[in-house]
């Protein structure tokens, strides 16, 4: 078995040398065609690094002759643009200067008429004209300041609505959080009423319990959590909220029994995305752990582990070891929570929490007491119902004040638009006052003005003044004039210029467009081809990487192996051949070769010990054994044959029964058919359907009949719906498709006619003897009415008996 052992081996590596061989050209055609690649791109990058070359040049030559025409363009608009603005500025002083004659001109004009208007009536009327105007300020200056003073209280109001406005904003914000966070709740409740499991952790639990379920078999013991779901509170949801508020996220916490299981444990919660998972490690076998009384604070008050309830006693050790619960007092009220916690002192006491919140503790001399957190639904209670049944109250009283607070935003808006409207008013009044009140003050200072000019000196040696410098600001417009023509002849000639070179410009940019266009696309061509040469080198690399690291080491490892077998299938044959010849083995005939030494040694010890059980088992000799064997065999053959008749005749009698029950079944349903057609057909002599449904399950027979005169299409299933003679007819009907299946010499029926009408007892006489004729039985029909409408024949007989006696 040895030697078939490394010869084994010696045929796979030789299988596997071959395999690694055939490797060898592949991987060098690879190469070469690689090779050819990257020499023919290499080929092809140097002439076209050459052209891309060639066209830079060409491009950069026509980008200097487009640098150099382009700040000719630009010199000849700036030259256009100074042109332009020296013409404008011209003309604007010229402007001026005409400005400035027509200016002295209407004075002129105006010291004549003041000297023809000097006089004692017009400066009487100038006074009576100016204390009317200083009249009309004065009551122009009242009536604007009443009107700001107004002006400012509305703009007081409006400042105090839009702060009532914001302030009814910011409630109806705060009050719309709370309706969310109250129906985010609710929400969360529903969701843990549905899995409670839920409730202390979200949807990340489920995920981490199916993991763990996927998972068990890496854990020693299956982990318990969260703690949350194990515990439950004792006399009702008084404690809920105030327990959870002390256990915190403990309750969201994992135990598993060793440091082993956390690790899986770990693993399964980044499994489920359930990171910061919570773990305790404990043990298990651990009983329940049993508190002396003198280790508990002496109060009449519960503590928390007193109003804690879990099947699992793990669950109540680790939060005693942990937590400490036994020591942890709970109060209804702040004060009473102080009087426990401050005022008696009591040992083995760590926390006292009341019912509204607040946590109270003592370390040593130091007295501490921590206000309540925000308060939320617990998720320790039996039932969620109730904490549903408030939530949703509370959220309806939230949603009636926000409505009662957008009645009041509503309002306040419609008084902030009273207001705006009233100060638009008000700004338009004082706005159109302002205009006239700088009018009239103007008035009033042009005619103060004119008083002024009238009582100074004789106005002549001042036109005389005037007209001298009419006479030279005219001079000097001749000469800006002259000026002016000339820098209109340049302003053209710069125009002409700068229109010339814009246009060679944009010529020289068409015909140098074309080679940047070639250019770009020369050095897009350049660059896939240097990216195609860089591709093929690294496969290249790749291969020549893998022929010398992977494929050639590995033939040479195969080899060195195949000659180590070589030398052990040497050195193994010649112990063997010591031991047993190989034409001894081959001799004993075909056996299983794949099987390995072990294996074989496996078996030997298997049969030696197989051997020693029955020798014990059995004394006799093997000659007595065997002869035993064949007397029993001989009776086993006999019993084998005496059972293969037996199943040759139960599968006979087995086939007979299913064909006859088959036959059987056929006939059960021809049978229910043919009644129910002899029924319709009896029916129809009345103009009348039915069917009859029979069940041989359920073994009831139920009949159906359906009136010419029912609107409803629907069938009358109970015969008790019927009328008398209608009754009596189906019956009639159901006997006589009976009697057609059935074998009798003499049949009799007595009064089937009591509760039919004339027609149908008429009917219901001639079917009986048509039938009765038909059939050829003999029939005895006995009725107590009168049998004279019944035909006449050679078969039937008519006895008719007397009246009885009165």
């Amino acid at each position: 078995s040895w030697v078939y052992d490394v010869d084994r081996q010696l045929k796979e590596q030789t299988e596997k040398i071959v395999k690694l061989r055939e490797r060898v050209p592949t991987c060098q055609d690879k190469i070469d065609q690689k090779l050819g690649e990257v020499e023919s791109l290499s080929e092809n990058f140097t002439k076209k690094k050459a052209q891309v070359a060639c066209l830079i040049d060409e491009s950069t030559a026509m980008k200097r002759e487009i640098e150099c025409v382009r700040q000719s363009v630009k010199m000849a608009a700036r030259e256009k643009i100074a042109l332009e603005e020296e013409y404008r500025h011209k003309c604007n002083s010229v402007q001026k200067i005409k400005d400035h004659v027509t200016r002295l001109q209407r004075q002129i004009k105006d010291f004549d008429e003041m000297t023809i208007r000097s006089t004692q009536a017009e400066q009487s009327e100038i006074e009576e004209k100016m204390n009317q105007l200083k009249l009309e300020v004065e009551k122009a200056e009242s009536l604007l300041s009443s009107l700001k003073e107004e002006e400012n209280m509305v703009k007081e109001k409006a400042s105090v609505g839009e702060k009532e406005m914001e302030h009814i904003e910011n409630m109806i914000r705060d009050r719309e959080k709370k309706e969310r966070n109250i129906n985010t709740h609710i929400n969360d409740l529903k969701k843990h009423q549905t899995n409670k499991v839920t409730a202390f952790g979200g949807d990340r639990v489920i995920n981490l319990l199916r993991a763990i379920e996927r998972h068990h078999r890496r854990f020693k013991m299956p982990p318990i959590g969260p703690i949350g779901a194990h515990v439950t509170l004792v006399n009702g949801n008084k404690w809920g909220s105030t327990v959870e508020q002390a256990l915190g996220n403990l309750l969201d916490a994992f135990i598993v029994t060793d440091h082993q299981d956390l690790i899986a444990l770990r693993g399964c919660g980044k499994e489920a995305n359930y990171n910061n998972l919570k773990i305790i490690i404990y043990d298990f076998s651990r009983p329940r752990l049993i508190i002396p009384r003198h280790m508990l604070p002496q109060t009449e008050h519960p503590t928390i582990l007193s109003v804690l309830h879990s099947e699992n006693p793990t669950v109540l050790n680790v939060l005693v070891d942990l937590s400490g619960v036994e020591r942890q007092v709970l109060a209804e009220s702040y004060e009473i929570g102080k009087t426990v916690a401050f005022g008696r002192r009591l040992e083995n006491l760590k926390e006292v929490y009341t019912m509204d919140g607040y946590r109270m503790f003592s370390r040593g001399r130091v007295q501490t007491t921590l206000p309540p957190r925000p308060r939320r639904p617990t998720r320790l209670c039996a039932s969620f119902d109730d904490q549903i049944k408030d939530l949703e109250v509370e959220a309806s009283k939230e949603q009636s004040e926000i409505q009662e607070s957008r009645g009041q935003k509503r309002e306040a808006e419609k008084n902030l638009e009273g207001l705006a409207s009233n100060m638009r008013r008000l700004k338009k009044q004082r706005t159109q006052l302002e205009r006239d009140l700088t009018r009239k003050e103007l008035e009033m200072q042009d005619l103060k003005n004119s008083v002024a000019v009238e009582t100074k000196a004789s106005p002549t040696s001042s036109v005389d003044e005037i007209h001298l410098e009419i006479m030279k600001s005219q001079e000097e417009i001749a000469e800006k004039e002259s000026l002016l023509e000339k820098l209109e002849d340049s302003l053209t000639e710069a125009e002409l210029k700068a229109n010339e070179l814009k246009a060679s410009f944009e010529n020289l940019y068409e015909s140098a467009k074309a080679e940047i266009d070639a250019l770009e696309e020369a050095e897009n061509e350049l660059k896939e081809i240097e990216k195609e040469l860089q591709s093929s080198e690294a496969e290249k690399n790749h291969y020549e990487d893998l022929m010398k690291l992977k494929v050639l080491p590995e033939i040479k490892v195969a080899e060195a192996i195949y000659e180590e077998l070589q030398v052990k299938r040497q050195e193994s044959n010649e112990k063997a051949s010591i031991i047993c010849p190989e034409s001894e083995i081959t001799a004993l005939g075909p056996w299983d070769q794949e099987a390995t030494p072990l294996q074989l040694s496996a078996q030997i010890n298997k049969i030696n010990h197989r051997l020693k059980r029955e020798r014990e088992k059995y004394p006799e000799s093997i000659d007595d054994l065997r002869t035993m064997h064949e007397e029993k065999e001989h009776k086993i053959g006999k019993k084998r044959k005496t059972y293969k008749s037996f199943r040759e005749k139960l599968k006979v009698c087995k086939d007979a029964v299913d064909s006859r029950w088959r036959k059987l079944q056929r006939n059960k349903d021809l049978i229910k058919r043919e009644l129910t057609w002899q029924f319709n057909a009896r029916l129809r002599n009345k103009g009348i359907t039915g069917q009859i449904r029979v069940s041989y399950e359920d073994k009831t027979l139920s009949m159906e009949v359906k009136m010419p005169q029912d609107a409803s299409s629907s069938a009358v299933r109970d015969t008790r719906g019927l009328s008398g003679g209608e009754r009596s007819f189906s019956t009639l009907c159901f006997a006589l498709a009976l009697h057609n299946m059935t074998e009798a010499p003499i049949r009799a029926m007595d009064e089937f006619d009591v509760f039919m009408d004339a027609v149908s007892r008429k009917i219901s006489l001639d079917t009986l003897v048509d039938f009765a004729l038909k059939q050829g039985s003999q029939w005895m029909f006995i009725t107590p009415h009168d049998i004279s409408m019944v035909k006449s024949h050679e078969k039937i007989k008519k006895q008719q008996m007397a009246a009885p006696r009165s």
